[in-house]
């Protein structure tokens, strides 16, 4: 057994949504009647430790974050039991699967194909790697980790010695094997997978009477911070998105090619008003940080 097997049975898509549902069901009947004791948000602290193997293994990694920050203070607010709620539920989609698996069935094959003919070349590892570093969503999935190893080690040197390219054609020869018909047919890709291209492009930001709301997390502000920020500079915070908002801020702290833990439920909120007229400008929060810097 490959020291891998032990956790696909923990990281499947059967075993991954029972535990997501396991955690939906807990977080609704803690919250049915609206209070919430120590008891119950002990009961969270559980579900974490119990599948803490995998906290830092894809998709468990994009949910763990946001469990432990919402158990942090002992108290799991509206917002906080909303935010695990929606993620959770995009989390188990067929939408979020359909993505994972057709690209990762896109690495077995791209793989096949640089071993397809016998010989790899350092351009071809070359091409590999940025394809890797577009694809981090994949990373603590096997192969994706193996492969981006193996890749960066050997391209250390920048050339490939018969030794080095002997232990490439074993184990990307592995995936020629099963380039079937059943590979990347039809992949179905999810759009807006993350949040490239929603955020404004140098932004003008104006903070008087305008009205912001911080999404995610901020590398440099707590959330009591950034609205002592806001207030200071002449504005307002708000802890969700309505048609009173100005400015949604992303918080640049997370991995950008994340599916959805970076995209949220705030976001999505966000482009729906946009796209129903109301003026809402989505921001990075590099862009925002300029525009303090400004003041």
């Amino acid at each position: 057994m490959s020291d891998h097997d032990a956790y696909r049975k923990f990281t499947g898509k059967a075993e991954f949504e029972k535990a997501v549902n396991s955690l939906m069901g807990l977080v609704e009947g803690i919250a049915i009647d609206a209070k919430i004791n120590d008891n119950e948000i002990d009961f969270l602290r559980a579900w974490l430790d119990d599948h803490r193997i995998n906290s830092g293994r894809h998709p468990f990694n994009e949910l763990f974050p946001v469990v432990e920050q919402a158990v942090a203070d002992g108290v799991l607010t509206e917002d906080e039991r909303a935010d695990i709620s929606w993620l959770c539920k995009r989390l188990t989609s067929a939408e979020y699967f359909n993505a994972a698996t057709a690209d990762m069935q896109k690495l077995h094959a791209l793989v096949a194909g640089i071993a397809s003919d016998g010989e790899i070349s350092v351009e071809e590892l070359k091409g590999l790697s940025v394809w890797l570093e577009k694809h981090e969503h994949l990373r603590r999935c096997w192969p994706y980790d193996e492969i981006e190893s193996l890749v960066t080690s050997v391209l250390s040197d920048k050339k490939i010695d018969p030794d080095e390219h002997k232990i490439l054609m074993t184990f990307f020869g592995e995936f020629v094997s099963i380039l079937d018909n059943k590979t990347i047919v039809s992949p179905v890709f999810l759009e807006g997978s993350n949040i490239v291209g929603l955020c404004a492009v140098c932004p003008e930001i104006a903070f008087s009477d305008a009205v912001f709301c911080l999404t995610g997390q901020s590398h440099k502000y707590t959330r009591i911070e950034f609205e002592e920020l806001i207030f200071s500079l002449g504005g307002k915070a708000a802890s969700g998105v309505s048609k009173k908002v100005n400015y949604l801020v992303v918080g640049a702290d997370g991995n950008p090619c994340w599916a959805y833990a970076c995209y949220g439920r705030k976001v999505e909120k966000a482009v729906e008003l946009r796209r129903a007229g109301h003026t809402i400008v989505i921001v990075h929060e590099n862009d925002f940080h300029d525009a303090v810097s400004d003041q």
